[in-house]
């Protein structure tokens, strides 16, 4: 009787530390999450939820583990045992404390991003700001996953042995790399130019490869292009550092557009003026600011009339400039039928 009550609390006492250590590390966990939330609204610069989303399971995990951590001593295991047990749970904390981090930066990311909403009208400044944000995270990101592999890697004692050896080698190893991934770091490097110089940002609207489209996404590598017809253009990101691309929204996002109408001799220039200011007058996209008419060429058989309007942004400029090409043709078919571009013969009775 007494050989197996020694044996329960040979397995109840470890089990009974760490039961304990959990439901305090959940405690403390909770209580951490209501001072953060309290802090968060005092405050007033994290957007609601936000917290919860991205740092609530991160923080409970990383709390879990670091009070398994400090539990540990207190176990009666073997000394080998427990040594392994260490070693993993360091390695366990270790990945905790990387997604705690990577968790930080989501959420930075969307308190920044709180304040600048790219659906406004006058959206430059958000768009800069959006494009800066997904390169740094990205990059932060990778630095936070690189450092805690190393900081895995170090735990071990073998790999500690080593680094002399290794950093004996860094320069060799390093033009190695450095003639081997060439391009890949020049890739990054025009990764980081593209967040910074920003010839590009999100939802710009460019001209690539003969394709209207606007920037969906930009990473590291490569930049995605929404076309007009919901097809996606993959480009590296090297693209828009080395060749030249019509970027429509670099400064502003307001565009002119240009309807031509190819009409005889006989129409009335000035009437088809007087029509095309009503018709803009009439139609929400034109942002009033141009609204012009000229006759930009001649040919033997036609005038050509240019029709320049103005318009908030390169989606409203297409549609206005349809409207406006069906309603200035409605136009010369109804008043002056007869100056539609027509083919003139002549001929002479005298020879017949």
């Amino acid at each position: 009787m007494l050989a197996i009550l020694e044996n329960w609390r040979e397995f109840a006492v470890p089990v009974g530390i760490l039961l304990s250590a959990v439901v305090v590390a959940l405690i403390a966990h909770y209580l951490l999450l209501k001072i953060l939330q309290g802090i968060s609204r005092a405050v007033n610069a994290v957007p609601e939820g936000a917290l919860t989303r991205h740092f609530c399971r991160p923080l409970r995990w990383t709390v879990i583990v670091i009070a398994i951590r400090f539990a540990m001593p207190f176990q009666p295991l073997p000394e080998t045992l427990a040594g392994s047990l260490g070693q993993f749970i360091s390695l366990v904390l270790i990945g905790m404390v990387c997604w705690l981090l990577i968790a930080i930066v989501y959420l930075l990311e969307d308190c920044v991003i709180a304040g600048f909403n790219v659906e406004e009208e006058d959206n430059l400044r958000a768009r800069k700001i959006h494009t800066q944000l997904r390169v740094v995270k990205r990059i932060a990101i990778i630095i936070v996953t690189v450092l805690a592999f190393g900081t895995m890697l170090m735990t071990f004692p073998r790999v500690r042995q080593l680094g002399a050896a290794i950093l004996a080698s860094a320069g060799i190893i390093g033009i190695v790399v450095g003639m081997a991934a060439q391009r890949t770091i020049g890739t990054f490097i025009a990764g980081l130019q593209i967040a910074f110089t920003q010839p590009i940002r999100v939802d710009d609207v460019v001209i690539v490869e003969n394709e209207w489209g606007r920037i969906e996404e930009i990473t590291l590598t490569y930049v995605v292009v929404k076309i007009w017809d919901l097809r996606r253009l993959i480009v590296p990101i090297t693209y828009f550092i080395e060749k030249p691309f019509q970027n429509w929204t670099r400064v502003t996002a307001d565009i002119l557009g240009t309807v031509y109408i190819y009409v005889d001799y006989t129409v009335g220039v000035n009437a088809v003026r007087e029509q095309l200011q009503k018709i803009l007058n009439d139609c929400n996209l034109w942002d009033k600011k141009v609204c012009v008419l000229q006759v930009t060429n001649t040919t033997e058989r036609t005038v050509e009339l240019r029709a320049l309007m103005s318009a908030a942004d390169a989606s409203d400029a297409w549609a206005l400039r349809c409207h406006v090409r069906e309603k200035l043709v409605e136009f010369i078919q109804k008043n002056y039928p007869h100056a539609l571009p027509r083919l003139r013969a002549e001929f002479d009775k005298q020879k017949r």
